[in-house]
């Protein structure tokens, strides 16, 4: 004789994976319930699932967040501090694996940048994440290019400051920068892997955008000296960037080109801001400074510079697509990994959208859903922070010596570039990352999603390199076909497909 036992009374006790998702039940008999329930508290029967974390892994679990349509994959979402004096707490969404042995998939980290940018907004909500936000802010859609149907995500807003992620101390907003922001998020992880030991073992991959270019890099560099010392290193097999902020110099001198090549500014601008500007410096000359805003505010037009060929959005109106339509109004922060003060909104790629994220999750019900804000943030959830971008501490002038140091560990590194942004654009990164002076494994060739090419790709010994025809700076919202090829073909560590 079977007994049918309820999912609310069991479910705290016994890992997911002994579960049937797709009924919330477990179906056994009893005898072997209890028999179950003794192996517990001797090993646990899932890969790599200890014990301890199971009542607080059971607080985090979001039973539905408002407006969700029913979906069959577990979420997560909550606080690990990273900190004591002051208390730092970085706030975390993890949206499992959509299959039916999430297990048996990879961990993926990933990472907005700006700095100050949140990755519940952009990634999780506009990018890779399972949902889409709606124009009104009241609930949510579903996004049939998910990346949680490869991998288990693991949306992390860094530093403190940054979305609900928070300090107990106001100092920290503005002497936060790239070192600390690495350190906490390494604490990050090491915290929550023991939260979520099931986890621990399992393969884990980086990801992320834009100024992200810094983070991904400098954390994946922070794990290998860590699990050079450690009897539970992290199992990290390799890092992706997009559209990445690389080298001062390089991405200088590839923007400026980007926008001579491109029509965007004249070639008496382009002259002038090639013979005038030290793209060296982190803070140039007044001449140089106001190149650059003559080139912008007269030269540019009424465009944006995240996609130079998608039509602007109408901020006054809300009824525009939240995929289809971007901005001409550009918020005056400056970006620190330029050395010329570029005055422009941050790596959100479409203010509309930035608009439904920003009602929806300052909805109290929401907040409440995801167990955000329990401190009562004295400020509105943003998905930039402007107080983090205007006093970032310390930034690295390049990337470069940490991807060679990353590459003599074997690490699988692939870098993309949506290649109709003029924010960091191919030309950047292709200058930048020629400086590594690698040896080519396979050639320059076209790659194709649904029999039409999606971009162009090399492979180089230690590192792949491959541009997403027709993306902005947010690849992922784009072509989110084209993106989750290249995310499949990533993890597979296989080049991108010929035919």
């Amino acid at each position: 004789m079977h007994a049918q036992i309820q999912y609310s009374v069991i479910k705290t006790k016994l890992p997911n994976c002994w579960f049937d998702s797709s009924s919330n039940m477990v179906k056994t008999d009893r005898i072997t319930v209890l028999f179950m329930l003794i192996i517990m508290l001797i090993f646990s029967k899932c890969p790599s699932h200890g014990l301890g974390s199971v009542e607080e892994e059971e607080e985090d679990r979001i039973k539905s967040v408002p407006g969700q349509p029913k979906v069959k994959f577990e979420q997560y979402s909550g606080y690990i501090m990273v900190n004591k004096h002051p208390v730092r707490s970085l706030f975390y969404w993890l949206t499992e694996a959509a299959v039916s042995q999430p297990f048996s998939k990879p961990l993926v980290l990933w990472l907005n940048g700006g700095p100050g940018c949140s990755s519940i907004a952009y990634g999780a909500s506009e990018e890779i994440g399972p949902f889409r936000i709606n124009k009104k802010g009241s609930g949510l859609y579903l996004n049939k290019f998910s990346w949680n149907q490869e991998a288990n995500l693991l949306f992390l807003e860094a530093p403190a400051g940054v979305g609900f992620s928070f300090s107990n101390s106001q100092s920290d907003l503005y002497n936060t920068g790239d070192h600390r922001t690495a350190k906490d998020s390494l604490q990050f992880l090491i915290r929550w892997m023991n939260r979520f030991p099931r986890y621990k073992n399992r393969e884990m991959y980086i990801t992320g955008e834009s100024y992200a270019g810094h983070y991904v890099p400098q954390l994946a560099r922070e794990i290998i000296a860590y699990n050079a010392n450690s009897k539970h290193p992290i199992n990290l097999k390799g890092i992706m960037v997009g559209n990445a902020v690389t080298d001062n110099y390089y991405d200088n001198l590839g923007t400026v080109t980007y926008w001579w090549s491109h029509a965007m500014i004249s070639d008496k601008t382009f002259h002038q801001l090639t013979k005038t500007c030290d793209f060296h410096r982190q803070k140039n000359s007044d001449e140089c400074e106001t190149l650059y805003s003559y080139a912008m505010d007269q030269e540019f037009g009424n465009i944006d510079q995240y996609n130079i060929y998608a039509p602007p959005c109408n901020n006054s109106d809300d009824s525009g697509s939240g995929s289809a339509v971007v901005s001409s109004t550009y918020r005056t922060m400056k970006l620190p990994h330029l050395p010329h003060p570029v005055f422009k909104k941050l790596s959100g790629y479409d203010p509309c959208t930035e608009k439904y994220a920003e009602k929806y999750y300052n909805r109290p019900d929401v907040q409440k859903a995801l167990h955000a804000n329990n401190t009562k943030i004295p400020y509105k959830w943003t998905a930039c922070s402007e107080v983090l971008n205007r006093n970032w501490n310390d930034s690295d002038v390049s990337i470069l010596p940490i991807y060679r140091q990353l590459m003599a560990t074997g690490l699988r590194i692939w870098v993309f570039s949506g290649d109709v942004d003029s924010v960091v654009p191919v030309t950047a990164t292709r200058f930048s990352l020629a400086q590594l002076k690698l040896q080519i494994k396979v050639p320059w060739y076209p790659w194709y999603v649904n029999k039409q090419v999606g971009g162009w790709t090399e492979v180089y010994e230690g590192l792949t390199f491959a541009t997403v025809r027709g993306a902005g700076h947010e690849v992922p919202l784009f072509k989110p076909r084209a993106a989750l090829e290249l995310f499949r073909a990533f993890l597979r560590g296989q080049p991108l497909p010929k035919s």
